[in-house]
Parts: structure tokens; C-alpha cells; sequence
């Protein structure tokens, strides 16, 4: 297994800043908003971006936030239990 990479590592060389690359990543991966939506949201924050950079950076990042993510996650779903419930009426 390979050795985590440092965020200045992670982000090196890139042309925008980590902030505006975690946030268009998380948005894209949070909700449900395309490529060129997501492209016209930061074009009215100023941000100039053309939808493929954005797809990009969702190659690039995804397996590496989902990666670092999972340690904070708890499980669910693993128990294949389910709770009974038992109902006396009238004495039956």
C-alpha cells in the first residue's frame, strides 16, 4: 500500500486554487448537479472553468477524498437482525 499523500502533494502543480477543486468535487459528488451546471455556478462566482476540468478533477480526487473520508464513517448495514414485535389483542 502507498503512502498517503500531504495536500500540498495532492494539489501540486494545479492551476486553481485546493479550495475552489474540493468544493466543485464535493458539490459534484454531493448533489445532483451536472458538469455544466456546476461550470455556471463558479462562472458567477467569477471563476472561468469549462466543464471537462471539473470531470477532471472528479478522476483525479474522488477515489482520494473517498479514501481519506471512509476513516470517519461508521459502518451501517451490517446487521442482518430484525426486531419482533408481538401484539396480544384481546387476550390472543
Amino acid at each position: 500500500m502507498s503512502k498517503p499523500k500531504s495536500l500540498e502533494e495532492l494539489f501540486a502543480v494545479r492551476h486553481f486554487d485546493r479550495e475552489v477543486i474540493i468544493l466543485c468535487v464535493r458539490w459534484y459528488l454531493r448533489y445532483k448537479v451536472s458538469l455544466r451546471d456546476l461550470s455556471e455556478i463558479m462562472a458567477e462566482r467569477g471563476l472561468s472553468l469549462a466543464h471537462t476540468t471539473i470531470l477532471r478533477w472528479v478522476r483525479r480526487y474522488a477515489p482520494e477524498f473517498v479514501r481519506r473520508w471512509s476513516r470517519f464513517g461508521t459502518p451501517t448495514g451490517q446487521s442482518g437482525r430484525v426486531d419482533e414485535t408481538h401484539l396480544k389483542i384481546r387476550g390472543r
